[in-house]
C-alpha cells in the first residue's frame, strides 16, 4: 500500500508521521525524534506553541546523521500561532521557527487555528502565500478549520491549503468536513488520535485489534489510513514509535469499519474551532 499521499500541487507527504505535542524541550524529545527517524519515520510535526521546536530540530539533525538520510528525505511540519498572526508577523514568524528548528526550510507550514478574526487569519494566510511563492516553504496550509472558515479563506486565498490538521477520532468522524474537503482536494490529517490513550480502552477496538493481533493503536492508525486522514500519533517510548509505523501489513475488514464509525458521538476532545481564541 502506498505510504505517501500526494497533494493537490502534486507534493506527498507520509501517510505515518511522528507527532510532538505537549512534549517539553529536552533530551527525551531529541531522543524519540532521532529513534522515530531511524526506525523509518520521514514526517515530524511540531509547533510553535509547543515549545519544543529546538529540541525537535537536534532531533532532526542527529536522527539524518544515525539513519545516513539527507534532509531532502524528511517531511517537517511547523505552524504559526495566535499571537504572530498578520501578513508581515506570519513570515518573521515562520524564519523564527526555522532558527529554532536549525532548518533552511520546513515541508509544511500551518495557521495553527482560525481564531475569532477573519481578517487576521486571511492577512496571515496571505503571508504564507508569500512565503509558499518566493519558495522558501513547500507547502502550506490550515489546522482546525470548519467548513464556513475554508469557504471565507478560498474565496480570498491565491493558493489552496493543502492539508487541515483537524481533530478526528472515533468519537468524533468530522464526516460533512471531510466531505467537503474531499470535493476541494485538501487532504485532511487528524492530531491527537490517540486520545491520550483514552481510545484504546474502548471495547470495540480492543476487539478488533484482538481479531487482527495488533494493538488497539495501530487499529486506529489504521483507520486513519483508511479513511484517507494523514495521522500523527506521539510517543516518546521508541517500543511504541516503532509499533505506531507498523500498520501497512494488514487492513481493516467492511465489518471492522462498519463497528468503529459506529462509535461517533460527534465528541470533541479540544476545543471548538468556532469559539476557540487561544487562550
Amino acid at each position: 500500500m502506498e505510504q505517501t499521499v500526494t497533494f493537490h500541487n502534486g507534493n506527498t507527504m507520509p501517510k505515518v508521521g511522528l507527532g510532538t505535542f505537549r512534549i517539553e524541550e529536552g533530551q527525551e524529545l531529541v531522543e524519540a525524534v532521532k529513534h522515530a527517524i531511524v526506525s523509518g519515520y520521514r514526517s515530524i510535526d511540531t509547533a510553535r506553541i509547543y515549545d519544543n521546536e529546538q529540541s525537535v530540530g537536534e532531533g532532526i539533525r542527529q536522527g539524518i546523521e544515525a539513519a545516513g538520510i539527507s534532509r531532502a528525505d524528511l517531511f517537517i511540519t511547523t505552524k504559526l500561532w495566535l499571537d504572530d498572526y498578520g501578513y508581515e508577523e506570519a513570515q518573521a514568524a515562520y524564519q523564527a521557527s526555522l532558527d529554532r528548528l536549525g532548518l533552511d526550510y520546513v515541508d509544511l507550514y500551518l495557521l495553527h487555528w482560525p481564531g475569532q478574526d477573519t481578517q487576521l487569519y486571511i492577512d496571515s494566510w496571505k503571508g504564507l502565500e508569500k512565503l509558499y511563492n518566493d519558495g522558501k516553504v513547500r507547502n502550506i496550509g490550515v489546522s482546525n478549520f470548519n467548513i464556513e472558515h475554508l469557504e471565507r479563506l478560498l474565496e480570498e486565498a491565491s493558493v489552496k491549503p493543502v492539508i487541515n490538521q483537524v481533530e478526528f477520532t472515533p468519537y468524533l468522524n468530522q464526516q460533512a468536513l471531510r466531505d467537503y474537503m474531499k470535493e476541494k482536494f485538501i487532504v485532511a490529517e487528524s492530531w491527537s488520535p490517540l486520545m491520550n490513550g483514552e481510545i484504546l480502552t474502548n471495547e470495540v477496538v480492543m476487539d478488533i485489534a484482538e481479531k487482527h493481533g495488533k494493538s488497539p493503536a495501530q487499529i486506529i492508525i489504521r483507520w486513519n489510513i483508511e479513511k484517507d486522514v494523514v495521522i500523527i500519533p506521539k510517543s516518546v517510548t521508541p517500543s511504541r514509535i516503532e509499533e505506531n509505523l507498523n500498520v501497512f501489513d494488514f487492513e481493516l475488514t467492511e465489518e471492522d469499519l462498519y463497528e468503529l464509525d459506529q462509535l461517533n458521538e460527534d465528541r470533541r476532545n479540544g476545543p471548538d474551532p468556532a469559539e476557540y481564541n487561544g487562550h
